[in-house]
């Protein structure tokens, strides 16, 4: 009995407790459609909270200059402009990818570049790995609690759980735009510029401060020079690259200016 004891408590050591509560994620980073896909990174890769520092103090300058931008964007509501936040606030299934399509000159899918498609996949996963744990560690408020004013999604209770700094979605999309400009290198701007945009719609939408894009970038930059130290993504970005030189198609539309 005592032995038994023993080995179940060593079991649970070797495994591991349970896997503490995690808050709901943002719904719109949940992926084009169900995967068994992995990142290419651990947890502890990359120190998110050293690469990025705590967020600004809310009466810091840069923190009162967070919320004025914020205030400032919602008269934006109803404009061009707001409409494309809308569409750039679903990365797999919304504008955001039809940016970087644009850009390349190409349809990016998963039957027109599936290698590209799978690696961009895989880095995406990482921005999840890579940003939340600074995201839970500094727990910052997003800018649309405790107000009515318009934003460019629904409200939803997981926003009030979910935290704003860094933002995933300008840590992923200047990811993208990184990458996808290492493949195409003639490509390049136009395909920064979209992860760019991705980030700016943000703070346009309503979701994020201006310093949550701005850490999401610095923080995708440091996670695909640590990603270049993976043998599985040097791999990938090859294949990928190979891809993309062979590749042909009607390039697709622009998101109207």
């Amino acid at each position: 009995m005592i032995r038994s004891l023993f080995l179940a408590g060593a079991a649970v050591l070797l495994l591991g407790a349970a896997p503490a509560h995690r808050p709901p994620v943002d719904p719109s980073l949940a992926g084009p459609t169900p995967t068994k896909l992995t990142g290419y990174l651990s947890t502890g890769d990359v120190d998110g909270q050293t690469v990025i520092g705590p967020p600004p103090a809310p009466d810091s300058p840069r923190g009162k200059a967070d919320r004025t931008i914020y205030l400032e964007n919602r008269k934006l509501d109803g404009t061009a402009r707001w409409k494309q936040a809308t569409k750039d606030n679903d990365l797999w299934n919304g504008g955001a990818l039809e940016r970087y399509a644009c850009a390349l000159g190409a349809p990016i899918n998963a039957t027109a570049l599936p290698r590209t498609y799978h690696l961009l996949q895989r880095v995406e996963l990482d921005a999840r790995t890579v940003g939340t744990p600074p995201k839970e560690h500094y727990n910052r408020i997003r800018p649309l609690i405790g107000d009515d004013l318009p934003v460019c999604i629904k409200r939803e209770d997981w926003m009030r759980t979910n935290a704003s700094y860094p933002s995933g979605h300008a840590m992923a999309g200047w990811a993208w735009g990184l990458v996808l400009g290492e493949l195409a290198p003639a490509k390049a701007s136009g395909l920064l510029e979209a992860g760019r945009e991705i980030g700016d719609s943000r703070v346009i939408c309503g979701v994020h401060y201006q310093s949550d894009v701005e850490a999401g970038r610095m923080l995708g930059a440091a996670m695909v020079a640590r990603e270049h130290a993976n043998a599985q993504f040097r791999a990938d970005f090859a294949a990928a690259q190979a891809e993309i030189a062979k590749a042909h198609g009607t390039a697709p539309a622009c998101p109207a200016a």
